[in-house]
């Protein structure tokens, strides 16, 4: 496009085969706009009714492909049918609550009792450790399933394994080729696993193990022997789904079924933690991937960043309406606090450390920054400035540090590698986020290291200077009609990214501040259609001054479109992420809705 971006972007059209929308349109009764996404985001012809229709009973793998599965649910059976108390060690984030929760409550659903431990992040960090290991053994554990953690704690498995207590990890995270002596290992991201399943997040290894275990128990008549229900696995997914969306893993696959079908549960509010959050949160409508990622979400790991690091796991595990109220509560407090905390610690950074934009990657570290904070900040840092972000806090020598990394560039292999190459003391993580120990005189020494092997790819990766979209659109598109196609490709999230439109030749009427960061906006297109736009965390950007301005301008606006739902009443919105003023007579004609 010609005309300047006030963000300084080029906004691309992303590539598609018009032949392949016309066949789509014509075999599969789809739209114009909805057969062109598809195209866009090239799904293969025999997969398209799996995409827009997606199920678990179709979708579901034999989870029995998963590397030790098999033996990992016969040591299950042999606990369940002696009766071994079950110890989960879990983590503090939604994903290892979500995961924590969903074993918690199968085993209780049949009758076996479970104990659960959820480190201090700040005395005890991530992952297994010999202290939550010891209190599971001193409460009677038999055996001790690792959740959402485990694939790298040697030491602490090892100390286990002294005990001869079994331990199981089910986890997601990268490994090395080297694993603990665990008593099984199962992880799609296990260098040796085939599964092709690497994409589900902990809460969706831990419901395969579920599937299988269910399936092994029916088939040796366990349930009728004993005189238990079956538990219907699906209404777990409104846990799957939680984690699944939060831990921000591609919705792909298994993925999108879990998903779709798991916010259908949650509208049955079945858990009642998850019920009584809505609540507090005020979600009155369908509950959204939005509200999952962004709402729900940042609440249940506020326990973990600066409260109660249990809160998470117990606020789906209890049945006790008072205590849930209680965790509910004190969550939004803690939410509050995360919100301030992270407020004061950006504005510090931004405004005490020169942050060098030549680097291609950012490694900050300060000290006693907040722990439970500089994985938040990290990110949005890494959103400002699209670089990969670490941020260290210091404390007696040792750094602790939380990365978070732009797309095509594994962060988590990245401090694996530095672990193995002596740099860091400790560490893991995924492709788009990880933690490690480092002593504070080998920062540097890592920062290097982090740059030598991001310019290895970095060509690879899109320049931060682009944002594509799907398609140009007229403003009359802007109705709920055709809402509801774009929305036939939901759920949308990371690997299925929701549809970006640029809408051409519109007069800025009037603008305001809101809610003290975002920007109301109405538009007048050529054809009379007066358009309502909101730009988020606009106020003190670029976007400001050309929102805010009294100037009578035609621009362009890029974005995505959003059906915003409030006491019964319904306004289709266009969420602006960049705008560009038009400088010369722009005669082109928009296109049509697709």
């Amino acid at each position: 496009m010609n005309d300047i971006s006030v963000l300084g972007k080029d906004w691309i059209s992303k590539k598609y085969s018009e032949e392949k929308v016309n066949f789509l349109k014509d075999n599969y009764n789809l739209s114009e706009i909805v057969s062109k996404l598809i195209a866009i985001r090239n799904i293969k012809a025999e997969e398209v009714k799996l995409f827009l229709e997606p199920k678990i009973k179709n979708l579901l793998p034999n989870p029995f492909v998963l590397k030790d599965m098999e033996k990992t649910v016969d040591r299950t059976v042999k606990a369940i049918i002696k009766n071994e108390k079950i110890g989960i060690f879990g983590d503090y984030d939604v994903d290892g609550a979500s995961s924590t929760a969903l074993l918690g409550n199968y085993f209780k659903r049949i009758n076996k009792i479970v104990n659960v431990y959820i480190p201090d992040r700040k005395l005890e960090g991530y992952g297994p450790n010999k202290k939550g290991f010891n209190q599971l053994i001193s409460n009677g554990s038999n055996i001790i399933f690792t959740v959402d953690c485990g694939t790298l704690s040697f030491d602490a498995i090892e100390f286990s394994q002294k005990q001869n207590i079994d331990v199981i990890v089910l986890d997601h995270h990268q490994s090395e080729i080297n694993l603990p002596i665990a008593f099984s290992i199962v992880n799609p991201n296990r260098i040796d696993d085939s599964s092709n399943l690497n994409y589900l997040c902990a809460a969706g290894v831990c419901f395969m193990f579920l599937v299988a275990l269910n399936k092994k128990l029916r088939e040796l008549n366990w349930f009728e022997k004993n005189n238990t229900i079956e538990p219907n696995l699906i209404n777990y997914l409104d846990l799957v789904s939680l984690g699944t969306v939060c831990d921000v893993v591609p919705l792909i696959g298994l993925n999108r079924a879990i998903v779709s079908q798991g916010l259908e549960i949650m509208k049955r509010k079945t858990n009642p933690g998850l019920k009584t959050l809505k609540n507090i949160c005020g979600i009155e409508n369908n509950i959204t991937v939005y509200h999952l990622g962004y709402i729900l979400g940042p609440r249940i790991n506020a326990g973990g960043r600066v409260g109660k690091c249990s809160h998470g796991a117990n606020l789906f595990l209890s049945n006790d309406s008072k205590e849930i109220f209680k965790i509910a509560s004190e969550l939004e407090t803690f939410n509050q606090e995360r919100k301030n905390i992270e407020g004061e610690m950006l504005k510090k950074i931004e405004t005490n450390i020169n942050i060098d934009l030549n680097d291609p990657v950012i490694v900050l570290s300060g000290h006693n920054w907040h722990g439970g904070i500089i994985g938040i900040v990290a990110a949005r840092l890494k959103d400002k400035y699209n670089k990969p972000t670490v941020i260290i806090s210091v404390e007696n020598g040792i750094g602790r540090a939380s990365a978070r990394s732009v797309l095509g560039f594994d962060i988590g292999s990245t401090i694996i590698a530095a672990v193995q190459s002596k740099i860091l003391k400790k560490g893991g993580g995924h492709k788009m986020a990880g933690g490690f120990t480092v002593e504070e005189n080998k920062i540097n020494e890592f920062k290097y290291f982090l740059i030598k092997n991001f310019l290895k790819i970095e060509k690879k990766i899109n320049k931060r200077n682009h944002l594509y979209f799907d398609s140009k659109i007229s403003p009359s598109a802007l109705n709920e009609e055709f809402v509801s196609q774009i929305n036939a490709l939901s759920p949308f999230g990371s690997g299925n990214p929701e549809p970006k439109f640029v809408i051409e030749n519109l007069k800025l009427l009037k603008s305001s501040v809101v809610g003290e960061k975002h920007i109301k906006s109405l538009f007048s297109a050529p054809d009379g259609t007066v358009i309502k736009g909101v730009t988020f965390n606009a106020v003190k950007t670029d976007l400001e001054s050309y929102l805010l301005s009294k100037k009578t301008k035609k621009i362009n606006i890029f974005g995505k479109i959003s059906l915003n739902e409030w006491k019964g009443k319904k306004n289709v919105e266009f969420i602006i992420d960049d705008i560009s003023v038009i400088k010369t007579i722009n005669n082109s004609v928009p296109s049509s809705n697709g």
